[in-house]
């Protein structure tokens, strides 16, 4: 990704030491992908993840605004990604909240989901239609066994790096896919869905997910099965 230029709840679990997960900078879905195999290493997600679902951030302009983002150099920490990537744990736990896991959020490492929305989404603060967010919604299980990136959108026109990658190697997917990046962050709106049964059930079988509008993230994780 590259960018344009609390207190927690008692059924929250305190924060844990962020410097236990790999972050590379502007390389949000890479991190996200390493998180939810690390969520799930450690006993904090299920052991397959299925508790797990990655989550793209962007519009068909490519200009989303997010607060609480370390990278901005305002005060409110708002800054205009082209995408993010973030992992959002599901608690299946009704006094429990879902937690939002965003490497690049100032906010507390994790956040309950209905903090990070009104905090980093801010649905009350009126936009303008093209600044307006939505969100593909991926199974982690599914995510982790079909992602794939060779990093080509990290090089400029004449093939040098616009932000250096990770040292480990490219993500290829289990069926050899070397790329399929532009496939997840490639946002229509007519493909957004209205928040139903047919929407979450369809999370756990399609490769790309389901795409929602930032008013229905919450109502989408308040209804899954």
């Amino acid at each position: 990704m590259t960018t344009s230029n609390l207190e927690l709840p008692s059924s929250v679990a305190p924060p844990l030491d962020i410097s236990q997960f790999h972050h590379t900078p502007f390389y949000c879905e890479e991190n996200v992908y390493l998180l939810c195999k690390k969520l799930q290493e450690n006993g904090v997600a299920e052991a397959e993840g299925s508790d797990l679902f990655v989550v793209f951030i962007s519009n068909e302009k490519k200009q989303v605004p997010l607060w609480y983002q370390k990278a901005s150099h305002r005060a409110d920490g708002v800054i205009l990604w082209d995408y993010h990537v973030i992992c959002i744990q599901r608690k299946k736990d009704v006094n429990s909240s879902h937690l939002v896991w965003d490497l690049d959020s100032s906010l507390p490492f994790p956040s309950p989901l209905a903090t990070y929305v009104s905090e980093t989404i801010r649905p009350s603060f009126e936009l303008f239609s093209e600044f307006q967010r939505f969100f593909r919604v991926v199974h982690a299980p599914i995510f982790l066994r079909s992602f794939a990136s060779d990093r080509r959108h990290m090089k400029d026109s004449v093939g040098n790096w616009i932000s250096q990658p990770p040292a480990y190697d490219a993500i290829v997917a289990e069926d050899g896919t070397v790329h399929n990046l532009n496939q997840y962050n490639e946002i229509s709106t007519a493909d957004v869905k209205n928040v139903g049964i047919d929407s979450t059930d369809a999370v756990f079988v399609q490769k790309f997910g389901v795409l929602v509008s930032e008013n229905q993230l919450e109502d989408f994780f308040s209804m899954l099965s």
